[in-house]
């Protein structure tokens, strides 16, 4: 019995230890699968272009990336919030910053503005008869003339006719004196000098074709007339414009308006002077408001005698010593800002401690060097990306969130992938042609120039493409002389004037940049301020082209960079024949 004892001891044992060992590892193996499952389940992206999906690890057939492991969808989202993944902010270098309230230096604000020429001092040199102009000695716009100077000559029938009388009044003088002086008088009428008329009468001859002297000195600002035209009494010849002074006019937003009044002094500064300081007084602020940019024109007259100031030129003003109580400003940093058209937008960092972004439409008001002031739409606090904003807005569209060019979001701007030579194992997604709600309506005949500036630009693109440095700068010459060609004037409405002013000096510099050197990495880096500011030009104005906009993720170190083309095959300008085909196209601009 005892024997029987230890046997069924030992067998108790065994089955216990058994049940141990064996059921607890078929426990653990049930536990295990959903892992197992989640394995097998994994999906695979690209950090640069998170509409790839594919069921195994490779490259992306896109930029040719290593692919990443797919994170799981957030939850808990906004309807437009979007998630980066900790490797795409990395890649992308996303930097962001906390918005304060920065304090103004001796409670002083800066405002942007234009030289311009002083009305008070224009003079238009009009015909005092009518007549033939047979001389104009005025060959163009921008000739300086001084007073006294000849500016034409005119043979007019009348005048003339009335030379002759005073010749046959001065031989009757002494017996018809009041006809003589009657006569006299009739010819100082048409504006000529006791002098003048003291000539006709030595001479005994008249004068046919007679002159015309300017009445000021300055610059000629407009020529009206063309040798050979007949003009009628008091029809203008020329515009002619005193530059010894000029006024400097400033925007001054509605909200700003009580910190200002006449009598204060303001510093104003000039890009082709930046050391050099001028002081003045404002001497002038516009009663009426400008209903459609909510400004006031502030204004101060300055002396001009060395010719410093060009009207057109952009100044910077700023002014001290208001009465306002506003002592802060809420400003952010220019590289924040999205731009198109009316539009100002910024990516706002939804949530701290996630890479969670969200866009925000906002005001903007004046430019204080690097930064601009924020009217509405953010708060002290609010934390925006001040780096990579192109990548940002790129990753929005992709995954249908509002962006810079959906102002509705849903999955409307998705690229189209660009042809890598690699198959694509996602289905290629068709672009959409989207039609600009901020397109402006100009003259074909601007568009048409627009158009020359933007063919200098595909030229440009082209020679980029192939590498080619040389054949790249005589593009740019080529742009800016172009640019310099289209006429502002065929703008009549005041908001195309405006958005006009600003691209085109933009474009200039840019162009310039990449005209006056050899080193294409240099070259690129300056395309994309050009390709930038163009875009804004094509969308707003149009150029009567399908224009595509197409998105390189990798260039600008990985911030991303757009471009524009008048093909749907990717040639990739700021990598050439090193990566031809990395790109994608992400709008077709009708």
């Amino acid at each position: 019995m005892k024997k029987y004892a230890i046997y069924i001891g030992m067998l108790v044992i065994g089955l216990t230890l058994g049940w141990l060992l064996f059921g607890g590892s078929s426990n653990k193996s049930v536990t295990d699968n959903p892992n197992e499952n989640t394995a097998i389940n994994q999906k695979w992206t690209c950090s640069m272009h998170p509409q790839i999906m594919q069921q195994e690890p490779g490259d992306c057939p896109i930029c040719g990336m290593d692919l990443i492991p797919a994170e799981t969808s957030a939850t808990g989202l906004a309807a437009d919030q979007f998630k980066l993944s900790a490797n795409a902010m990395a890649l992308a270098n996303i930097q962001t910053s906390v918005i304060g309230n920065s304090k103004i230096d001796g409670n002083a604000i800066k405002l942007s503005g234009k030289i311009a020429e002083n009305e008070e001092a224009n003079s238009v040199q009009t015909a005092h008869f009518s007549g033939r102009i047979e001389r104009l000695y005025i060959n163009s716009v921008g000739e300086k003339v001084n007073r006294g100077q000849l500016l034409a000559r005119i043979y007019s029938p009348e005048l003339f006719a009335a030379q002759q009388e005073l010749l046959t009044a001065a031989s009757l003088k002494e017996s018809q004196p009041v006809l003589y002086e009657a006569v006299r008088g009739k010819l100082k009428l048409w504006k000529l000098s006791e002098k003048q008329i003291n000539s006709i009468e030595t001479s005994g001859k008249p004068i046919s074709n007679f002159p015309i002297y300017a009445n000021v000195s300055g610059i000629v600002s407009m020529k009206m007339v063309e040798e050979g035209n007949h003009v009628m009494e008091g029809a203008p010849l020329l515009k002619i414009t005193n530059l010894n002074t000029v006024w400097a006019n400033f925007d001054v937003y509605e909200n700003q308006i009580s910190m200002f009044k006449k009598g204060q002094e303001i510093s104003i500064t000039t890009n082709a002077y930046p050391n050099k300081i001028i002081k003045a007084k404002v001497s002038f602020i516009d009663p009426v408001l400008n209903t459609r940019t909510r400004t006031v024109t502030l204004r101060a007259v300055l002396k001009n005698k060395e010719g410093m100031f060009k009207p057109g030129m952009f100044v910077e003003g700023t002014v001290k010593g208001n009465t306002s109580n506003k002592e802060q400003l809420l400003s952010i940093p220019a590289t924040a800002v999205l731009w198109t058209g009316k539009r100002s937008v910024v990516y706002l960092k939804a949530n701290p401690n996630e890479p969670i972004f969200e866009m925000r439409e906002i005001t903007l008001g004046n430019k204080v060097g690097k930064n601009h002031e924020v009217i509405n739409g953010l708060n002290t606090g609010d934390e925006v990306v001040t780096n990579g904003t192109f990548t940002i807005d790129a990753a929005a569209q992709l995954q249908g969130k509002k962006s810079m060019m959906n102002q509705k979001g849903g999955k409307t701007t998705t690229g189209h992938e660009g042809h890598t030579g690699m198959e694509n194992t996602s289905s290629e997604k068709e672009v959409n042609h989207t039609k600009m709600n901020t397109r402006i309506k100009v003259s074909s005949t601007f568009q048409n120039q627009l158009k020359t500036v933007f063919d200098d630009y595909i030229n440009l693109k082209n020679a980029l493409v192939k590498d080619n440095s040389e054949l790249t700068k005589d593009n740019a010459k080529s742009m800016v002389l172009n640019l310099s060609k289209v006429d502002m004037k065929l703008l009549k409405n005041n908001e195309a004037h405006k958005h006009w002013m600003t691209i085109e000096q933009e474009l200039k510099s840019s162009a310039n940049s990449i005209a006056n050197t050899s080193d294409i990495k240099m070259q690129r880096n300056h395309f994309i301020h050009l390709s930038s500011h163009l875009t804004n030009a094509v969308q707003l104005f149009g150029v009567n082209l399908e224009v595509f906009s197409e998105f390189c993720p990798m260039a600008n170190d990985n911030k991303g960079a757009y471009w524009l083309s008048l093909e749907k095959e990717i040639e990739n300008p700021y990598y050439g024949q090193a990566m031809l085909t990395c790109g994608e196209v992400k709008q077709v601009i009708e």
